[in-house]
């Protein structure tokens, strides 16, 4: 299966030959133009003398409850520099924060760290740019593409061999393609990241990596990303090339518009399309249309409550969000996108002749989400955080509902 993957893959690279040039040139020079290639902003924090023994600073949703640190780990191992001024620390924006809240963002990212601190030291910045100790947002890439798939293969009864390479691919893809947009988000937000302390120890930010080195490692994730979606269907190629201004948008319209998440969840949600193709199946919109339709409003109900983890820092650095233009209204309006989103999935499944188990996965996960919006208290960033997460759960169900209806129809069972 592997060798013909890679036969597959090899003749349609020399087709794409040129359209692919022509994508990693502007990946390239857009992501030059927006950066500068400016020097790598000075660590946030001067060289001490030694480690000095600090307790863990108390900081809501800088550190999960589950999270222990071990200050003498490889990692821990002069990554920040200390630069006193009085009580507070200084970043190269130019944006002051208590020592004991910069020094519990680190602590922080040490306790969540996990299977990273395994790696050679050297490559633990890169996995920390592509998010790797955090997999909740490939997954929530992924979620899409797999409902996607699963209903296009149920539409055309697609052999499960077929079903099973594309959830594989799309697996890869997510993981690499979500790491390219950390990426881009990464080098585009570097000096907006510096002001949030929710951000600051990330890579970039924090002077680990640089601009350069972070550009030649976003154009390896996009070689990477090209050679999975080689090996699907040829139509998934251009479908997939559609979805790239979206991709870069998104850190760029966080500075003038309170809706940014509209680029980044047209992104998100276009798996529900490239499922159709990628099981050789006809982009059937009646049914695509409102299931990309139903994963928007999904993503903007958990991508609204994430924003809330930041608003207070959010306001001084002028970035802006749903959270911020929403207010107090939030709750409300989640409510509202929560109706359209359970009355676009069940009109997609509808159209989709679906069977009993997609509308029990339904009723279950949906039956969760309104529970989510209801209990979540918007102003603890903790409680934010674990809704985010807790949605992961939530898109698991709706898709093991569909999914077994697909292998009941397949079994000839109805």
């Amino acid at each position: 299966m592997f060798q013909l993957w890679a036969a597959r893959g090899i003749a349609r690279l020399n087709a794409c030959a040129r359209p692919a040039n022509i994508l990693i040139r502007s990946f390239s020079s857009t992501v030059r133009a927006c950066s500068g290639f400016q020097e790598p902003p000075i660590s946030h924090m001067a060289k001490t003398n030694g480690p000095k023994p600090l307790k863990t600073p108390k900081i809501e949703g800088l550190v999960s409850q589950e999270s222990t640190c071990d200050l003498s780990s490889r990692s821990a191992k002069s990554d920040i520099q200390d630069l006193k001024i009085g009580s507070l620390l200084t970043t190269k924006s130019g944006k002051s924060f208590p020592q004991e809240e910069l020094e519990a963002a680190r602590l922080a990212r040490l306790a969540n760290l996990g299977w990273l601190r395994n790696l050679p030291e050297k490559w633990i910045p890169y996995a920390e740019l592509m998010r790797l100790e955090k997999p909740v947002g490939t997954l929530l890439l992924l979620l899409p593409s797999l409902w996607g798939i699963t209903m296009a293969a149920y539409g055309v009864m697609a052999p499960l061999a077929t079903t099973l390479s594309a959830i594989a691919l799309f697996s890869a893809g997510a993981l690499i393609m979500r790491g390219a947009g950390c990426t881009i988000n990464d080098i585009l937000d570097r000096n907006l990241d510096n002001q949030v302390a929710r951000t600051v120890e990330r890579p970039i930010a924090s002077g680990r990596v640089s601009v350069p080195q972070a550009v030649t490692f976003l154009a390896a994730q996009c070689f990477a990303g090209l050679a999975v979606l080689l090996l699907l269907p040829f139509e998934c190629f251009y479908l997939g090339a559609l979805s790239l201004p979206f991709v870069f948008s998104y850190p760029l319209f966080k500075r003038f518009t309170y809706y940014p998440q509209v680029m980044i969840l047209i992104n998100f949600s276009w798996g529900c399309l490239l499922g159709f193709p990628a099981v050789l199946a006809p982009l059937n919109l009646l049914v695509a249309a409102p299931l990309f339709l139903s994963n928007f409003l999904w993503s903007m109900i958990y991508d609204t409550v994430y924003a809330h983890q930041d608003k207070r820092y959010d306001i001084k650095a002028g970035i802006k969000s749903t959270a911020l233009a929403w207010g107090d209204r939030t709750k409300p309006i989640l409510y509202g996108l929560y109706t359209l989103q359970v009355a676009s999935f069940l009109t997609a499944g509808f159209l989709n002749s679906m069977g009993p188990f997609f509308y029990l996965g339904a009723a279950w996960g949906f039956q969760r989400l309104f529970s989510q919006i209801k209990r979540v208290n918007l102003d603890v960033p903790s409680e934010c955080w674990a809704m985010f997460t807790g949605n992961i759960k939530t898109g698991w169900i709706l898709w093991f509902g569909m999914f077994i209806d697909y292998l009941v129809r397949l079994a000839g069972f109805f």
